[in-house]
């Protein structure tokens, strides 16, 4: 690659790279049927879920987890090693499948500006599926409010179930990033335009229907799974169900498209599908269980990511995901950068470009930590060291002896730059730890611990807390959990993605700190029960200099600016 390739943007890359049709990667790739795709033009299409059907007896394909350090703003490149490791391993003659979370608007317009991969490692066309993809974060977002509006219709109408306005759970939706609408007053203006209270509004991915979704294991599965979803309590605190207001079958008629998987392709034609994306910082932060499982059908090796770092994305993919879908994952990657690394050293990101192989010791504590959580779980790894043009010899040579002499298997991955090929050590060395490592997966908790043990066990075992604090709400909500019989289901940690604490400014990895427990919500529908630490939001803000400043579209209809 000569030098001036280096310096285009993503989209830039994206845009010069010729696609495949899509029904030559289904056809060549995959062995769909014809009648099992649905197309959405020419590179684009959904997959009939009868396709899980036709394949069920097949022996599933190796299931593999990328996850990575705490992020940091100096980016860690998860999405883009996802994506060249599957390539890379297609290189190796290997039948390899990506399973993807589709981005959501809202870091796309805010911080982010896409979530397709990078470079020669993107999924595409990366500007559609970073913008509306095939419309299922939007008929999730109407499916959100739609069950909003009859909540209200049936309060103006009587409220012959007698919920209690003041204790509605349920929130509106949106799939952008808007701080003012977290929290709202509808209703006014006199009787004819409903009750008034107060309401507040999540990101669309942090919605249930999201999770619901994600974890669903057929439509049937997708419609029972909404009628369980719990939408505020009565005037005697009991809950109210979506079976109670008997719309689950409208519900699941709004999302009949949206459940089905999306198949796309990546720069060097791998098939990739790209379904559902919960975050994992107020979500479980996988994609879809459909499309995971029918990818596993598909192919040999299936390359999956989870959000943000192994305390989240990876935590929950292992102890809510594998549980719910009955998963068994071969090997985990974890991704570290040097400057990350660095970051967590105690630089700032001004400070990255200079080599400092002093912060970079101090910040290998953080991959440490991950490297131990995914060991507790029983699971072999790799370390994939994601290189930057900035990284210096001496620094990849640090990085790399401390490996070794930890005993930690890592690899030097150059697949922003190379593609696939700069992949293949590390796709080498995935295919030899799946075969000699030592693979003996186990869950960090059981179904049957209380809530607050399984709270401890994360806190502890994947964030190296010493304690946990429950305030007197969340202690309060333990008690009717327990009442209402709920305390078997699987725990989802809301916490901030920066920091092995509930403190977004706490890098590294502390000591002797203490997570607290401020609220939980049930989401019986997803099948697992939020635990909010600190002051995690649902509805995030937009930066100063939001990424949607550089974005536009071209006079023959090209988009620019997206990353």
């Amino acid at each position: 690659m000569n030098s001036h390739q280096k310096f285009k943007s993503d989209i830039e890359i994206a845009l010069e790279t010729p696609l495949l049709p899509i029904q030559q990667i289904a056809n060549n790739h995959l062995d769909l049927k014809e009648e099992e795709l649905e197309l959405f033009g020419k590179y684009k299409a959904k997959i009939s879920l009868d396709v899980l059907e036709r394949l069920k007896e097949k022996e599933p394909g190796k299931l593999i987890l990328v996850t990575s350090t705490n992020p940091t703003p100096a980016g860690e490149g998860k999405s883009t090693v996802t994506v060249g490791l599957a390539q890379a391993l297609n290189k190796l003659n290997k039948k390899a499948i990506i399973a993807m979370r589709e981005p959501s608007l809202g870091p796309t317009m805010g911080l982010k500006g896409g979530a397709t991969g990078g470079g020669y490692s993107q999924v595409i066309p990366m500007d559609e599926i970073n913008l509306h993809f095939t419309g299922d974060i939007h008929a999730i977002t109407t499916a959100n409010n739609a069950l909003a509006s009859f909540i209200d219709n049936h309060l103006h109408h009587g409220n012959y179930l007698n919920i209690d306005p003041r204790r509605i759970v349920w929130r509106r939706a949106l799939d952008l990033n808007d701080r003012a609408l977290r929290n709202i007053t509808i209703g006014l203006g006199g009787p004819t335009n409903g009750i008034p209270r107060e309401d507040h509004f999540d990101i669309t991915v942090a919605s249930e229907i999201m999770a619901v979704l994600c974890l669903a294991s057929s439509l049937d599965n997708l419609r029972e799974r909404l009628s369980r979803i719990v939408i505020g309590y009565t005037y005697s605190k009991d809950p109210v169900t979506v079976a109670d207001l008997g719309v689950e079958g409208a519900l699941t008629l709004l999302l009949k498209e949206a459940i089905k998987p999306n198949l796309v392709q990546t720069i060097e034609h791998t098939p990739a599908l790209i379904h559902g994306g919960p975050f994992a910082n107020i979500a479980h932060g996988c994609n879809s269980l459909l499309a995971t499982k029918m990818a596993t059908m598909l192919g040999d090796y299936v390359v999956t990511e989870a959000g943000f770092g192994a305390d989240l994305g990876a935590e929950k993919f292992l102890n809510i995901k594998s549980r719910i879908g009955k998963l068994n994952p071969s090997a985990v990657v974890i991704v570290a950068t040097i400057r990350a690394l660095k970051m967590h050293g105690g630089l700032r990101k001004d400070q990255l470009q200079q080599e400092n192989t002093d912060a970079l010791i101090k910040g290998i504590t953080n991959l440490k930590k991950h490297i131990e959580t995914i060991k507790s779980f029983g699971l072999p790894y790799v370390v994939a060291i994601n290189k930057f043009v900035s990284d210096t010899e001496a620094e990849i040579t640090e990085l790399l002896n401390w490996s070794d002499q930890e005993g930690h298997p890592a690899v030097l991955c150059e697949v922003w730059e190379h593609g696939g090929n700069g992949g293949v050590e590390l796709a080498e060395k995935v295919l030899k730890i799946i075969e000699e490592g030592e693979n003996s997966f186990q869950f960090l908790y059981k179904d049957e611990d209380s809530i607050e043990q399984k709270i401890f066990n994360i806190a502890s075992k994947v964030y190296g807390a010493t304690g946990v604090q429950f305030t007197n709400k969340a202690k309060k909500q333990i008690q009717e959990f327990e009442f209402l019989g709920w305390s078997n289901l699987p725990i989802c940690m809301a916490k901030t993605q920066y920091s092995l604490t509930d403190d977004a400014s706490v890098l590294g990895r502390p000591e002797s700190f203490t997570i607290t427990i401020r609220e939980l919500k049930g989401s019986l529908g997803a099948g697992f029960i939020v635990a909010l630490t600190g002051d995690i939001m649902t509805m995030p803000g937009l930066p100063s200099e939001p990424a949607a400043l550089n974005m536009d579209v071209s006079v023959d209809g090209k988009a620019t600016g997206l990353f």
